[in-house]
């Protein structure tokens, strides 16, 4: 099936929509893509909305945990929200929950990160 990725920004905050499948085929492409527009634009915060994300491997928690580490470095939060209780599953397996805050939907997490929708 492949990866799907698109890229918005909303005043500080990177939206990152993904579909489909993250497996190490695809994590190399992602991880650059996705550098690229953090340092291209004036970014501090990273949503992630999984809600058409149907698989992830190890390899893709590497991709979404470089970009954690950055984000923090920039003084920002990473927020995951509408996640695929496949990939909900591995995120609570891996423990990223402990650092990575999840919310209901995209709107709602918008908010937290304090721009109106």
């Amino acid at each position: 099936m492949g990866l799907s990725s698109t890229f918005a920004i909303k005043e500080e905050v990177l939206i990152v929509r993904l579909s489909g499948e993250l497996d190490h085929h695809e994590a190399e492409q992602l991880r650059n893509e996705w550098k690229e527009i953090m340092y291209k634009n004036d970014v501090k915060h990273v949503l992630l909305n999984l809600e058409a994300m149907t698989f992830m491997d190890s390899s893709g928690l590497g991709v979404v945990l470089g970009r954690y580490k950055e984000v923090l470095q920039l003084g920002g939060e990473m927020v995951v929200c509408s996640i695929s209780p496949p990939v909900k599953r591995l995120f609570e397996m891996s423990g990223l929950f402990k650092i990575v805050r999840l919310e209901e939907n995209e709107e709602f997490a918008l908010e937290t990160l304090g721009v109106a929708s």
